[in-house]
């Protein structure tokens, strides 16, 4: 049975916002071996149709970063992909919907795949955590103080305990709770 993991880059007030603040390289390349590891991806429409950027080949266009970028392209592209959406017609390579109750959808789908699959967006964690679905959540501390926007624990307040935390290069911290 599949582990539902919920994470995202956080701010030191905790909120979620990738205009606002990014990965460093070392960051980066922590993200493409964790893709690497991944059972798959399960997302909601607006977090998506952002990542779908990475079945294009735009992210080319950025020579300073070319081997870290298609080392991600082609992780993110290996990793097979649902997506929870009543308003989206297609989907690109590698992905498939989600359709029917929510709940039981998705205990189908961790009943038929093992490993992690990493939950997108914060709407879709919401209503997974109400329905007490999420097994773990990893928050991305980055320095930056945004004092409003998304948070990352956007309405549904899970009792959590922490299962281990990890620095990463100068100026990340990654926490991994579980539900208490």
């Amino acid at each position: 049975m599949a582990k539902l993991v919920f994470g995202m880059n956080m701010s030191l007030d905790g909120y979620v916002d990738h205009d606002k603040f990014g990965p460093d390289a070392t960051l980066f390349r922590h993200f493409i071996e964790q893709t690497k590891t991944l059972s798959g991806s399960l997302y909601g429409r607006g977090l998506y149709e952002l990542m779908a950027y990475w079945d294009g080949d735009d992210w080319s266009q950025d020579s300073n970063a070319m081997d870290d970028l298609r080392a991600f392209a082609l992780a993110w592209r290996a990793v097979p992909k649902w997506v929870v959406s009543n308003t989206l017609t297609t989907l690109g390579p590698n992905a498939s919907f989600l359709r029917g109750d929510l709940a039981t959808a998705v205990r189908d789908l961790k009943g038929r795949t093992d490993g992690v699959i990493e939950v997108g967006g914060t709407k879709l964690a919401r209503s997974l955590a109400e329905l007490g679905l999420i097994d773990e959540y990893q928050l991305y501390v980055h320095p930056v103080v945004l004092g409003s926007g998304t948070p990352f624990f956007a309405g549904f307040r899970p009792k959590l305990r922490l299962v281990s935390h990890e620095r990463i290069g100068d100026s990340y911290l990654r926490l991994v709770y579980a539900p208490a």
